[in-house]
C-alpha cells in the first residue's frame, strides 16, 4: 500500500516535466542555388496558427534553423530563399515563384501552395527535419 502512494506521489511530481517537456527543431535547408540573402521561414502548429516567424543567414548553400522551447505535438514549417532580401516571395506572370521555396516533408507543390495536412509533422523528441528547396524553371 504505501509503494503504490510512493510510486503516485513519482508520477505527480514527474508528470508536469513531461507535459511540459521543452524540445528542440533542428531545420537543414541544403541546395540552396546561391549563398545571396536569407531563408525566411515560418512555423506553425496543427490548426495552421503562426507560432514562429524568422529569418537566416545562408552559407555554403545551405541553411541551418534551430528552434528551441517546443512541446511535444504537430507542427508544420515553410520556407523561402529570400535571395534579394525583400521580405516576400518574388513572382513573375504573378504566380511562378522566382525564388526558391519548401515546407517540412518535402511535399511536391507544382500549382500553388502544397496543402497544408502534408507538412505536418509530429514532434515526441528533439528533431532535425531535411527540406530540399523547390525552384522552378518554367
Amino acid at each position: 500500500m504505501r509503494t503504490n502512494k510512493i510510486l503516485t506521489i513519482i508520477f505527480l511530481l514527474l508528470n508536469p516535466v513531461i507535459s511540459f517537456a521543452q524540445l528542440t527543431l533542428t531545420v537543414e535547408i541544403n541546395e540552396l542555388r546561391n549563398n545571396n540573402g536569407n531563408v525566411l521561414y515560418e512555423l506553425f502548429d496543427q490548426k495552421h496558427k503562426s507560432l514562429k516567424v524568422g529569418n537566416k543567414d545562408i552559407t555554403n548553400n545551405k541553411c541551418v534553423i534551430v528552434i528551441e522551447n517546443l512541446k511535444p505535438g504537430k507542427y508544420g514549417f515553410n520556407y523561402i530563399h529570400d535571395e534579394n532580401k525583400n521580405k516576400k516571395l518574388d513572382t513573375k506572370m504573378l504566380v511562378i515563384p522566382k525564388e526558391g521555396f519548401g515546407y517540412s516533408n518535402n511535399p511536391v507543390a507544382k500549382f500553388g501552395p502544397a496543402d497544408f495536412e502534408k507538412w505536418i509533422f509530429e514532434m515526441k523528441d528533439n528533431t532535425k527535419l531535411n527540406c530540399k528547396v523547390t525552384y522552378l524553371n518554367y
